[in-house]
């Protein structure tokens, strides 16, 4: 059984709403649910790692009990040297940071069905899938302007093919440590951006590629992309591409969030009240009950 880990930084909400009380949709707080109660019946244990803001709002929610490894607020102290509305997804980076290898970087929109033990043992490092390389998404060392002092290192490949790492396996915890290093060395270091893609995903995803093929381990790629998203495909649910239609059209958002609540009150009965006290959820059980 491996462990896994969920995080949620919130500092970049509130970048990008100054005003607003915090808040998930509703979506995300059931895949998030589901996420964490399959990785636990299928594969082993779960955290959240958070913040006093996450970890407070995860409790009035009242969905706490669904990490069997509570929840750990490490990310209360991140680096303020880290721009929170570029780097978005940096408590991602600092959450691996504190983590004992093996284990399982997994994001709360991202569902593992069955069980992927054998899948992940067969290589140090097992991602998702690849990504290719989009100049646009993944440009030259030339586009990034950096801090007086700071390199790149000169053995890093250019060429070797991001990883998405919405779902990511690291066994060896001196290949963690290295990652994650040059990741935030890179965050820190960056000047005169604003791009949140472009920074962000050579941070995370680009840059895991780069360092394990500069410590000559190879990355087990799961599935290649057009698989991931093919309908004969039941392993794994990512609901990255769709979380956008579901913030512009409610009826998709009604019935994904009704087939999310039927499937976890068929496989998680015991859960029942758990939803039924989440208020956001209230419209589609009144859907599901008449």
């Amino acid at each position: 059984m491996i462990k896994a880990f969920h995080s949620n930084w919130t500092t970049p909400f509130f970048k990008m709403n100054p005003n607003k009380e915090y808040y998930i949709e509703d979506f995300e707080i059931l895949t998030t649910i589901i996420s964490a109660l399959k990785w636990r019946e299928k594969n082993g244990s779960i955290k959240m790692v958070t913040d006093e803001i996450g970890a407070n709002y995860y409790r009035r929610l009242g969905i706490d009990s669904i990490w069997d490894l509570g929840i750990d607020i490490s990310l209360e102290g991140i680096n303020n040297n880290i721009d929170s509305n570029l780097f978005w997804a940096a408590g991602k980076i600092y959450a691996l940071k504190n983590q004992e290898a093996p284990c399982v970087m997994i994001d709360t929109d991202f569902i593992v069905w069955n069980k992927v033990e054998d899948l992940l043992l067969k290589s140090e490092i097992s991602v998702i899938h690849k990504e290719e390389i989009n100049s646009c998404v993944y440009p030259s060392k030339e586009h990034f302007i950096m801090k007086k002092g700071y390199l790149f290192d000169k053995k890093w490949s250019w060429t070797v093919l991001p990883s998405n790492t919405a779902f990511v396996y690291i066994g060896d915890n001196k290949f963690k440590e290295y990652y994650t290093t040059e990741s935030i060395k890179f965050m820190e270091n960056l000047l005169d951006s604003d791009d949140r893609i472009v920074n962000m995903v050579f941070a995370e995803q680009r840059l895991i590629s780069m360092c394990a093929e500069r410590k000559n381990i190879k990355i087990n790629e799961i599935m290649a992309l057009e698989n991931l998203f093919s309908e004969n495909q039941k392993l794994f649910t990512h609901t990255w591409g769709y979380k956008k239609e579901m913030k512009s059209d409610f009826n998709k958002r009604r019935d994904f969030c009704i087939r999310c609540i039927n499937r976890i009150l068929s496989d998680y009965p015991q859960y029942k009240d758990m939803l039924m006290n989440i208020k956001s959820l209230e419209i589609y059980f009144n859907e599901i009950n008449k």
